[in-house]
């Protein structure tokens, strides 16, 4: 019994990591990986341990296997994330390049805000969270590329 619970775990792990997109945290590895693969970037900014629509979108959205799948052959995600619990703190030098992403691209402070960007790092489009399907946040995020 427990090498079928063992087995069992292996799969779900697996099958777990191979569907999830690639959240990136870094611009530039960002900006080379969508000029390389012709993608738009999508740059999140939330606040994952305060910020309730951030999670929620987080939990109706970014999380969900019709995004993840979608996600992981369209875009290339970005996060810029701003927890604020001791325990959730991120590095110094990760702190700074979202302040720095924050400075550029969220000047207003909004959360959760999503903007869509060419390779080159150019605006293409803004959203937020919105009680929605993940198939209409994606047609959304796309008629921002057209």
């Amino acid at each position: 019994m427990k090498k079928i619970i063992a087995a069992l775990l292996v799969i779900f792990v697996s099958v777990s990591t191979t569907m999830a997109q690639e959240w990136n945290t870094d611009i530039k590895i960002a900006k080379e990986i969508a000029a390389k693969e012709s993608k738009p970037i999508i740059l999140v900014f939330q606040g994952s341990d305060w910020c309730a629509p951030c999670i929620k979108l987080d939990r109706e959205i970014w999380s969900t296997d019709t995004f993840e799948k979608y996600a992981k052959d369209n875009y290339v995600m970005l996060k810029a994330d701003f927890p604020r619990r001791k325990k959730n703190a991120l590095s110094e030098t990760q702190t700074k390049a979202n302040a720095q992403l924050a400075e550029k691209y969220n000047k207003q402070g909004f959360f959760p805000f999503v903007v869509v960007l060419n390779s080159s790092g150019k605006v293409l489009g803004e959203s937020s969270y919105k009680k929605t399907t993940p198939e209409n946040y994606i047609k959304e995020l796309n008629a921002f590329t057209k």
